[in-house]
């Protein structure tokens, strides 16, 4: 993302939200050049401006981050490309996006992850590639991690496959530890949930369905805690994380970040719709509600909710995993796992956790911005400090307005949020001081 030189933009007269800098308070900003120029008090800027956008009744916002998205390139772009993925992110907010690897082939070499970067994809949003922790992620041999990290990679990953074995997963950890390169686990023992297509609970065996018993998730996040705290500096992020015992091994995990004896950083991002749904919205056999790891009960997303409140949860990611029509439209065993989400995660975070559940406006902008670029050192995003990029998200908080996946910029439209009626909206998005998306 470049903007020609000499150019500004002046977004005037928003209320700025930046929890990296703690100011919650009217300002100015001007961006010049691709770069934040200047905060100032209202009608304080210094110097002309190329172009202005006006913010009045808006909160501006560091350019939200998305941790964790599946555009589906290479070799899958039936369901959703680089070019249709980054439009649908900017129509939802977010600046950047951190691409999985699980595509075909997958994501293992650094040719593949320059490729991913390549300016011919044609993102609208800045592109961050996770690269394979092991070869053709099999859970075997490790990858070159430092050659990727080269190539542009920010983390590494199996995402849709766990990392099950103990010594893979103690060399991974400590290989990342050397590069400073987080390790992001899909944490599912799949021993334990083979043939399985939900949670496993009283809804599962009404509706017939072999159910993944929430220990599938805990325990690999319990195995992996306790390594990550073997090997001084290592970094383990927790993918999509779903379930209260999970929670539990985070905090454990977390107590062990601070002070001059800590040996780990242990980091985790969950869902929109895991803190929104239960196991029971699967109804009769509802494929949009099937995702991987799955909705839980009412009480892991009550703990969801309260580590959302409390810090212990250091992103919101979408985990947007786009499908064709006819891989969901079949019977529910056979049907793929996964949902699209980056259109409305805003909306159900303001929604859900601001307007129900009472968490400040304050705190769902840090799970956006400051929150996910800590998680894998983005340096010079996630804040509007003076000199980091110019990425910034606009929203109304009070904007009512119905989502409609058909009208989504996604080529998919595998949504159980067709119809829902939201409150927050994105008004405009801009990546590198270039206006990217704006409301109709």
């Amino acid at each position: 993302m470049t903007r020609p030189e000499n150019k500004s933009l002046l977004i005037k007269g928003g209320h700025l939200i930046d929890p990296a800098q703690k100011i919650n308070a009217p300002m100015d900003i001007l961006l010049r050049d691709g770069r934040v120029a200047e905060i100032s008090l209202p009608n304080k800027t210094r110097g002309g401006t190329d172009e202005k956008f006006d913010a009045r009744g808006l909160i501006v916002a560091p350019g939200f981050i998305d941790l964790h998205v599946h555009l589906r390139e290479p070799g899958q772009s039936y369901k959703e490309t680089i070019a249709t993925g980054t439009a649908a992110a900017a129509a939802g907010g977010f600046t950047s996006v951190c691409t999985m690897p699980n595509t075909a082939p997958v994501v293992d070499t650094p040719e593949w992850v320059a490729w991913l970067r390549s300016p011919d994809r044609g993102a609208v949003v800045n592109v961050f590639p996770i690269a394979a922790a092991t070869r053709a992620s099999r859970g075997g041999t490790l990858t070159d991690f430092a050659a990727l990290q080269r190539a542009g990679a920010v983390a590494v990953t199996d995402d849709g496959k766990p990392i099950l074995e103990d010594d893979t997963m103690r060399m991974a950890l400590r290989l990342g530890a050397e590069l400073n390169l987080p390790v992001v686990q899909h944490a599912e023992d799949t021993r334990m949930t083979e043939h399985c297509s939900m949670h496993a609970g009283p809804t599962s065996f009404r509706l017939g369905l072999r159910g993944m018993p929430a220990a599938a998730e805990s325990a690999i996040v319990d195995r992996d805690v306790t390594l990550a705290q073997q090997i001084r500096d290592s970094r383990l992020h927790v993918a999509h994380l779903s379930t209260s015992d999970a929670l539990k091994a985070v905090r454990r995990g977390k107590r062990g970040n601070h002070g001059s004896r800590a040996t780990c950083r242990v980091t985790c991002e969950v869902t929109p719709h895991h803190f929104t749904l239960i196991d029971e919205n699967v109804g009769e056999y509802d494929t949009n509600f099937k995702m991987n790891p799955p909705l839980r009960t009412a009480a892991d997303l009550e703990a969801i909710l309260v580590a959302l409140a409390d810090g212990t949860i250091d992103a919101i990611a979408t985990d947007h995993a786009p499908h064709a029509a006819h891989e969901k439209q079949v019977e529910f065993e056979r049907a793929s796992f996964g949902i699209t989400g980056l259109e409305t995660a805003l909306a159900l975070a303001i929604t859900k956790l601001h307007r129900e559940h009472r968490i400040p406006l304050t705190r769902i902008v840090d799970l956006f911005t400051a929150g996910p670029a800590r998680v894998f050192d983005l340096r010079g995003r996630g804040s509007l400090a003076k000199g980091n990029h110019a990425d910034v998200t606009i929203f109304d908080p009070k904007k009512r307005w119905t989502f409609e996946a058909s009208k989504s910029r996604s080529m998919s439209h595998n949504t159980p949020f067709d119809g829902w009626q939201f409150t927050g909206k994105i008004v405009a998005t801009v990546v590198g001081g270039k206006i990217v998306f704006t409301e109709k």
